[in-house]
Parts: C-alpha cells; sequence; structure tokens
C-alpha cells in the first residue's frame, strides 16, 4: 500500500528525538510524517528527567560537556517555546541539585568528580555532610559530603512526549501509528521506509530515531547502520503524600557503596528513584533484586523515602553508544540522518537535538557544534550498499 504525495522528511521514532526533529523541521516549513505505534513514548516513559550536565560529568566524556552545557541553556526557552506551542507544561524546574557521599570510599570518588569539574570551569560548590544536611534536613548522618550544583535541574519526561506530540500536531505533522520495518534505499539513497502494516512511505530524508532499536533496522547498510546498544535501566516511583513537610526540594544523587541512586523530587508530589544501568539485552523485567537494591541506597541516602508510597516499577532501554555520545546529522548514505545513542542523556540533549537536525535537514550542513557527534565517526568502509543484519521479529519491536 501507497500513500500520496511524499513528505519532505520522514521520521522513524515518536519518542523525544523524533517528536523534536519532526516539531523543528515542519516550523522550517518542511512536510513532515512520523512512523511510530506509540509516538510520545519509548525511553521517555522511564527517564527521570535530570537535566545534569555537571552532575553527570564523567570522566573521559569531557568532549560531550560542551553539547550538554549547551541544550542546557536552551531549556528555558526551549520550555517557554514548546509550552506555548502545545498548550501543555512539560514539569521543567530550576531546582539545582546535590550530589553527596555516603562514606570515606565514596567521599574520595566524589572528590575525584568535583576535581573534574573545576578543571571544566563548572560551577560546583563543595560541601561538609552537616552543611549538605542544612540545604536536605531528610538526608541521613551518615552523608560524609557532597557537591551542590545549582545550575543542574529537571524537566518530566512525561510531560516533556506529550507536549513534543501536541506541538507536531498542531504543526501538521502526519502521523503514521506503525514501526518501521526496513529502510528503503534507491539509487544508493534513502528514499523512505516501509511500516510493519506494509505501508511504503517515500521521503526525501529519512530520519532514524528509534532509540535503542536504531541498529536493528532492515535495509540500513552494515556501514552505515548506528552502534546503539539497549541499556537497562530500572527505575521507581513513589508518592509525598500533600500534607507531608517537604521532602527533598532538589535532585539528590549519590554513589552508596559503588551504586549509583538518584532521587528526583516533582512539583507535584512524586519523587523518582533510579536508576540501575544493565547490560541485559533487550530484557525489561522488572526485578526483584533491582528494586531492592534502589530502595535499600534510597533508604541509606534518605531513612524517611520508607514510610513513602511505592506507586510504580518500571525497565526501560537506553539507547547507548560505543562512547557514550549521541550520533547526530547525516550518514554516509545520502538521505538518511541519525537521531540516536543519547544513553544518559536524551532528555537533557532534547532542545539541542532538534536545534541539530532542524538544520541539517534544511541546509544539508551540520551545525559546528554537533560535528563531534557525526555519524560518520563510527562509519566503515562497507557503506553505502552492504547487506544490513535482519530485523527482529514483530513480537521483539517496541511496542
Amino acid at each position: 500500500m501507497r500513500t500520496g504525495s511524499p513528505p519532505d522528511v520522514l521520521v522513524l521514532g515518536g519518542g523525544l528525538m523524533g517528536l523534536v526533529t519532526a516539531w523543528r523541521a515542519a516550523q522550517r516549513g518542511l512536510r513532515v510524517t512520523v512512523a511510530d505505534p506509540e509516538p510520545g513514548g519509548g525511553a521517555a516513559r522511564v527517564a527521570a528527567g535530570m537535566l545534569a550536565p555537571v552532575t553527570e560529568l564523567h570522566h573521559g566524556e569531557e568532549r560531550l560537556l560542551a553539547l550538554n552545557l549547551a541544550s542546557a541553556r536552551r531549556y528555558p526557552e526551549f520550555t517557554r517555546e514548546l509550552e506555548e506551542a502545545s498548550g501543555r507544561r512539560i514539569g521543567y524546574r530550576a531546582c539545582g541539585a546535590l550530589a553527596v557521599a555516603f562514606d570515606a570510599d565514596d567521599r574520595a570518588q566524589l572528590r575525584e568528580v568535583h576535581a573534574l569539574q573545576q578543571r571544566c570551569g563548572l560551577d560546583a560548590e563543595w560541601l561538609s555532610g552537616r552543611e549538605c544536611r542544612r540545604l536536605e534536613p531528610m538526608l541521613a548522618p551518615s552523608v560524609r559530603a557532597g557537591v551542590r550544583v545549582d545550575g543542574d535541574h529537571q524537566a518530566d519526561p512525561r510531560r516533556l512526549g506529550a507536549a513534543l506530540l501536541a506541538a507536531c500536531e498542531r504543526a501538521g505533522v502526519v502521523f503514521h501509528r506503525a514501526a518501521a520495518a526496513r529502510l528503503s534505499v534507491s539509487g544508493d539513497r534513502a528514499a523512505g521506509a516501509v511500516l510493519g502494516d506494509g505501508t511504503a512511505l517515500s521521503a526525501g530524508q529519512t530520519v532514524l530515531a528509534t532509540g535503542s532499536w536504531s541498529g536493528r533496522l532492515d535495509g540500513v547498510p552494515d556501514g552505515v547502520l548506528p552502534p546503539v546498544r539497549p541499556v537497562k535501566g530500572q527505575v521507581l516511583r513513589l508518592r509525598v503524600p500533600r500534607a507531608a513537610a517537604p521532602f527533598l526540594s532538589r535532585t539528590v544523587r549519590a554513589v552508596v557503596r559503588g551504586a549509583p541512586v538518584y532521587l528526583v523530587p516533582r512539583a507535584d508530589g512524586e519523587l523518582v528513584v533510579g536508576a540501575t544501568s544493565e547490560e541485559l539485552g533487550w530484557d525489561t523485567t522488572v526485578t526483584a533484586g533491582g528494586v531492592y537494591e534502589l530502595l535499600r541506597d534510597a533508604r541509606a541516602l534518605v531513612p524517611g523515602i520508607t514510610e513513602l508510597p511505592l506507586t510504580e516499577a518500571q525497565a526501560g532501554l537506553r539507547p547507548g553508544s560505543p562512547d557514550n555520545a549521541p550520533l547526530l546529522g547525516p550518514t554516509a548514505l545520502p538521505g538518511l540522518h541519525l537521531a540516536t545513542g543519547h544513553h544518559r542523556n536524551g532528555v537533557l540533549l532534547t532542545p539541542v537535538t532538534g536545534d541539530v537536525l532542524g538544520e541539517a535537514l534544511e541546509t544539508g550542513e551540520l551545525p559546528d557544534a554537533a560535528r563531534p557527534f557525526s555519524p560518520r565517526r563510527f562509519a566503515t568502509p562497507a557503506a553505502p550498499g552492504g547487506a544490513a543484519p535482519q530485523t527482529p521479529h514483530s513480537e521483539e519491536r517496541p511496542a
């Protein structure tokens, strides 16, 4: 089955990256179609929404820092524009963050991270355990030290996805509620895709933004297929009763006896606790062990958490890349762009991803700030024209 007039842009995937790409492309006057069985879903349904370029800084990821900071700076204006365009709130909070250490070993590790933050010129203040508890009285007496970062904020990924979906619909983006089954290639150029329901969609340009599944699309030449893998994360949601005293005023994160944990308080009383990081392929099972470990470590930091109702436990798949950085823009196959591989930083990088892909789709050029994250850094001599790995069976695809 074929559709009528082909769009300028076909976006495969309706998660945050696909929707922000579609919205920005439509704003630039391009005719856009999105293919996804449940747009607005994906990894965003599980993510905590930390906008944390400073407290998420890891050794070896300094190159990614500039992109993360640029996207964080965009968030206030991005929020204003998106909320106006969609008529929906996205739960953006300029609340700051506090990274704390639980014991001597964790304190030494936090010292190393703080030294890295200082070398990178970031605004991060070292605090004693007593100063941490002054900021957040619910913290355990055993907290030894902390780093205060007032510039790390948060957004609600579920609200963000709903707002992007509404903004796309208002901007005239067309949606096909089906997953991509195969990329169409004609004359060594991407020409659209065939969907799981048999619909063949042609397009001038195609964007692959299917998160962890981006590396499994049939029809993509071997040298172009993105090296993206699923990284499982289990996340809990609890509820702070309205009548209770303020629980936490900002995001609190820590490494507790070597295990990372974070607590993200929402303005509506929800408290998000996460997240495990598990290299288990496509498994999205919520396990008793994962729930136990998150609650155990969260309780070590904030003992009062045991009194809160547990409202939800979920597991999702982050799209990880070999260098933990995203793949953005044109590939070695003409007409095919990528917006995937964001790993821990998908919500944070939503504004800059939309800007980068919007410009690349309109002008064919990748902005300077995004050049280090071109998909071509992973290209192999097989591209284009090689055979691609087989697509997963339909039951293995994201719902």
